[in-house]
């Protein structure tokens, strides 16, 4: 009896334990789960926290500026002058295209820059393409503030716009000395022009001849680029596919400014492929004697050679005054004329091209800009200086052959769009070819430099 008394007690009292411990784990198992609940909830609110300042600091457009450089304004004044549509997209720059390139532009004081922007002309005349090249980069997704990961390095210097007050041209006799103030500058504000020696650093030099600085070729020959730039990277309107003291410069061809809101108000009136009814166009400087008061033949007698042969000819539409609605009239013609000047290059390439009259290039040994994207032999005509004369005879055989192939070529978009400067980068357009001939020299970059041979290190 006392064994059978005795086991009830046992199995009571385990079952009371078996049930104390089972209530015990449960308990812990609330607790636990508690503390799950509360471990996912902070997890969460960590993440959120630390993906919603990622995302601020991805997007706070604020430039970091080296320790050592007073911050200026003239980035800010240009950005704020761009009274443009909003940007277009620009996802085309992570395509592999421009090889995830990174271009640092220094902010230099205004007197460099945005100072020169109190005269309109600055901005709009034919060698503005320094003011838009800069506007272009200031807003562009290559721009980096991180001058440390830059591949590129732009020095913002505006020489073009010093305007005489006798005969309102551009007077550059300043350009040197601005110049070399300017590297003066970012040389002793940032380590990055002494480690490459301005090897990776990146000028507008959009006269004449280029990064010779002068306005006549034989002053321009004499003085040669700046010994301060000829490490450098030149972008300039002058180029000749001959050996030349003022290409003797990395350099990159660029085209003449034409404003692309004044190409649209006239295509607006005019479209490209709208009636043409004069058959050769030219209007512009033609001398009556050749021999400029300096003493030099402008044109290399060019220009007063076809003045002097075809000024009665009916089918050539020569004038030599200023008109302020000239590009209506290059949309009217089927051929227009781009005879050299001082320089060989000159600014009716890119209105022609624009407005879709072929153009008639009369510049013997030009380098034509960004040739690798714009097919210039299937877009234009090339004369002889010395064939002038027979103008009439080349033309007439072009228009009996192959003139309509000339003209769709001519009109297609994109080749318009390749010569054009916009306020913003646009793709394919004039800043975005300049960029793209950039990513094809990272061998100069001295960031990239660093990078290939530490994968060559590690390799």
């Amino acid at each position: 009896m006392a064994l059978h008394k005795t086991a009830p007690n046992s199995r009571g009292y385990y079952v009371k334990m078996k049930l104390l411990h089972k209530h015990g784990r449960l308990h812990h198992h609330q607790e636990k789960n508690c503390f799950y609940k509360y471990y996912k909830w902070l997890l969460w609110l960590s993440l959120s926290l630390y993906f919603f300042t990622s995302y601020l600091i991805s997007n706070n457009n604020t430039p970091k500026q080296p320790p050592s450089l007073k911050t200026t304004h003239g980035s800010r004044t240009l950005i704020e002058s761009n009274n443009t549509a909003p940007p277009q997209s620009l996802n085309y720059l992570g395509h592999g295209s421009l090889k995830n390139l990174k271009v640092f532009v220094y902010d230099l004081p205004p007197k460099y820059n945005t100072d020169w922007l109190s005269n309109e002309r600055c901005s709009k005349h034919l060698f503005a393409s320094e003011v838009a090249i800069h506007r272009a980069l200031l807003t562009s997704e290559v721009r980096t503030f991180d001058p440390y990961e830059a591949d590129f390095f732009f020095v913002p210097v505006y020489v073009s716009c010093n305007f005489s007050t006798i005969n309102g041209f551009p007077a550059i006799g300043h350009a040197r000395s601005l110049i070399a103030s300017a590297v003066n500058l970012v040389s002793s504000e940032y380590p990055f022009w002494n480690r490459s020696r301005g090897s990776d650093h990146v000028f507008v030099a959009s006269h004449d001849f280029g990064s010779c600085f002068h306005t006549l070729e034989d002053v321009a020959v004499a003085d040669g680029v700046p010994e301060i730039m000829r490490n450098s990277i030149v972008l300039q309107t002058f180029g000749v596919v001959h050996d030349h003291p003022c290409q003797k410069v990395e350099h990159v061809v660029i085209p003449p400014y034409i404003s692309p809101e004044s190409v649209q108000d006239t295509m607006d009136n005019s479209p490209v492929n709208g009636r043409r009814d004069i058959w050769v166009f030219f209007r512009g400087k033609m001398e009556l004697h050749p021999k400029n008061v300096s003493g030099r033949f402008y044109s290399k007698k060019v220009r007063t050679m076809i003045w002097r042969k075809f000024n009665g000819d009916r089918r050539f539409y020569l004038q030599r005054h200023r008109f302020a609605g000239y590009q209506s009239e290059i949309a009217r013609s089927v051929f227009c004329l781009c005879p050299l000047g001082w320089a060989p290059w000159s600014p009716r390439l890119v209105e022609s091209v624009a407005l879709g009259c072929v153009p008639v290039v009369i510049a013997d040994g030009i380098q034509l800009p960004f040739s690798s994207v714009v097919k210039w032999s299937e877009i234009s005509i090339t004369v002889a200086e010395k064939d002038v004369g027979r103008l009439a005879e080349i033309l007439e055989r072009v228009a009996a052959t192959n003139l309509s192939t000339i003209q769709k070529n001519l009109w297609d978009p994109a080749t318009r769009r390749a010569l054009l400067f916009n306020n913003q980068v646009g793709e394919g357009d004039a800043t975005w070819q300049v960029l793209h001939a950039l990513s094809e020299k990272l061998e100069r970059s001295y960031r990239a430099s660093r990078v290939s041979r530490q994968l060559d290190f590690d390799t």
